[in-house]
């Protein structure tokens, strides 16, 4: 016998935060403490949404919760609502402000240091009145956000997805992994440093995501460089220190260090071979388009790009990517 809940009648948005709330944070103390209210009446909203939807949504295990089927199932639809109102909110404001609006980006680490600040200084530049919601994160933990409606558009490394999905990824730009030294460093004294001259060299190594460290290495191994005396370092800003002072060189995605390469206080190693290609650009969803103030700062990283490339830091690239390029018609990044 099929049960009436009655849901467009009795759920209410207090629900919707709730659930999503307890299912992002895996702890109703956690949770109440992100929506602003006590642990009681986040319990009590808790057990009303039970109440009505006849299902337990989350197993109380000794430290946090853990969503059930029908708890993710609900948490899942949330989040979409909970999106698609944000987007309502944001197109009114549109309406009344057509130079307003808001952009919701979520960036992988890389493009967050290296294209990112860039594009988000032209577009406060042109658009002033566009707002930026910016989150930062892996890709398989910014693609649910994406599918979701919580963000607009994905900037960053496009790698293969394992299966199809219902994402296009459009690769604007190169991130190749680079040898980098401080620019009257002596290993420029040979145009094509040999390999025998690179290991000459102390290494400073960035402490980055699985992926590109795995990539880091791959050249390293490549190269023949020995990474066990180096110093590795989670901090840019130490990095960007030992080059500046020392004679060592690193090895990294060179956007990472895009200011300083186009302040000229860092140069770009010539590699005795090529580097593996790395490209990046944009990921968005097929079946919904992008609002104005993201059309926007696509056209302003479309423009930031450009402009680097023009500098030689990067190879625009428009590449098919052999298949991983899905039809960028549909979701309407704008050009």
């Amino acid at each position: 016998m099929t049960v009436r809940r009655y849901l467009d009648q009795r759920l209410k948005l207090n629900h919707l935060r709730a659930v999503d709330a307890i299912a992002a944070q895996r702890s109703i103390l956690k949770a109440a403490a992100v929506i602003g209210v006590s642990q009681p009446a986040l319990t009590k909203n808790l057990r009303e949404l039970e109440d009505i939807l006849q299902q337990r949504l989350f197993d109380r295990l000794p430290r946090g919760v853990r969503p059930t089927a029908a708890g993710m199932l609900l948490a899942q639809s949330a989040r979409r609502i909970l999106a698609e109102l944000r987007r309502l909110d944001e197109a009114l404001d549109h309406i009344a402000n057509p130079e307003g609006g808001t952009v919701a980006l979520g960036t992988l680490p890389v493009a967050a240091t290296a294209v990112l600040p860039g594009a988000l200084t032209r577009l406060k530049r042109e658009h002033p009145g566009i707002g930026v919601r910016l989150e930062q994160g892996r890709t398989e933990e910014l693609l649910p956000k994406l599918a979701a409606g919580e963000i607009d558009l994905i900037v960053g490394r496009l790698y293969e997805p394992s299966a199809s999905d219902s994402f296009s990824r459009e690769p604007l730009w190169e991130e190749p992994i680079s040898i980098l030294a401080r620019a009257d460093h002596p290993v420029f004294a040979s145009r094509a440093p040999s390999l025998e001259e690179l290991r000459r060299y102390d290494l400073v190594l960035p402490t980055v995501s699985q992926r590109v460290g795995q990539e880091i290495e791959a050249l390293l191994e490549m190269l023949a460089l020995q990474p066990a005396a180096s110093l590795r370092s989670s901090s840019y800003g130490f990095i960007r220190e030992m080059l500046h002072a020392t004679d060592m060189i690193s090895v990294m995605p060179r956007l990472m260090m895009a200011g300083d390469l186009l302040r000229g206080t860092l140069r770009v190693v010539p590699l005795p071979i090529p580097a593996p290609p790395r490209p990046a650009g944009l990921i968005f969803p097929r079946d919904r388009a992008l609002p104005p103030a993201g059309q926007a700062f696509v056209a302003c990283l479309r423009a930031h790009i450009a402009e680097i490339g023009k500098r030689g830091l990067t190879d625009i690239t428009s590449a098919d990517m052999s298949g991983l390029k899905s039809d960028t018609t549909a979701g309407r990044p704008g050009r």
